[in-house]
């Protein structure tokens, strides 16, 4: 698995493939939270960081998906994987490896963030007035959120192999599984109790909850769930794709 992880973070960064990812990640953000005058926290009233964690998801979906396309499509474009195959290394040893390498990714990303947290602590009146339980919550949950971003990311990847068609595939279940049960539980079908349980299903609804600084078993169970299912789909698909 070590020998998988230290492969693809090397590739990460003998390229430009996560200066780009980290870049792209840290502009936008900066953008919405200090230049755009509609989101800028100049222009608020309130020194906080919801303006990080409520764009940082959005961020995150296609980043995900654009780290994650090259994993398995990629080996199976130039045939690779069957090379990669034959080492003495389990289907589990391989998805790992390239799932923790994606997440020590997603940590270099947001490690700078804290410079947002420390210039909004300064600009806070008095400086420090800030929610510190909930910020520690949000940067939690924006970790199990990028970590199934990442699982459903390699999913994707594994079925086909072409990387932009891994990318499409990663995007619709990221939308899919964080916003579209929250949209289908405002259906007219749903009555009563019926729309919050439909929105239980989908990831927004635990990344909000984790985001008020609780954090709930329930949410994290969730969220881990989330990761091994689409795992062991992504085993499941790899083992499927050799025979």
């Amino acid at each position: 698995m070590w020998s998988i992880y230290r492969k693809e973070i090397n590739a990460f960064f003998s390229s430009l493939v996560g200066y780009i990812v980290i870049g792209v990640f840290l502009i936008t953000l900066w953008l919405v939270m200090f230049v755009f005058p509609q989101t800028s926290l100049l222009e608020s009233n309130y020194a906080s960081l919801d303006q990080l964690f409520s764009m940082a998801p959005n961020i995150f979906l296609f980043l995900m998906a654009a780290i994650t396309m090259r994993s398995f499509a990629e080996e199976h474009q130039n045939g690779t994987f069957e090379l990669l195959a034959t080492r003495p290394l389990r289907d589990l040893d391989i998805v790992l490896g390239k799932y923790l390498a994606c997440m020590t990714l997603v940590v270099f990303a947001l490690i700078p963030t804290l410079l947002y947290y420390a210039t909004v602590h300064v600009l806070g009146s008095p400086p420090g007035n800030l929610d510190s339980g909930a910020i520690a919550g949000s940067y939690i949950g924006l970790l199990f959120l990028a970590g199934a971003f990442v699982a459903i990311g390699l999913f994707a990847s594994s079925l086909v192999s072409n990387q932009i068609v891994a990318f499409i595939l990663s995007i619709f279940l990221g939308l899919l599984l964080h916003w579209g049960f929250y949209y289908f539980s405002e259906l007219p079908i749903f009555l009563g109790k019926t729309d919050d349980l439909v929105q239980m299903i989908g990831m927004e609804y635990h990344y909000e909850s984790i985001s008020r600084g609780v954090l709930d078993t329930r949410d994290l169970i969730y969220f881990l769930s989330v990761i091994a299912l689409f795992i062991v789909l992504t085993l499941v698909s790899l083992d499927r794709r050799k025979w």
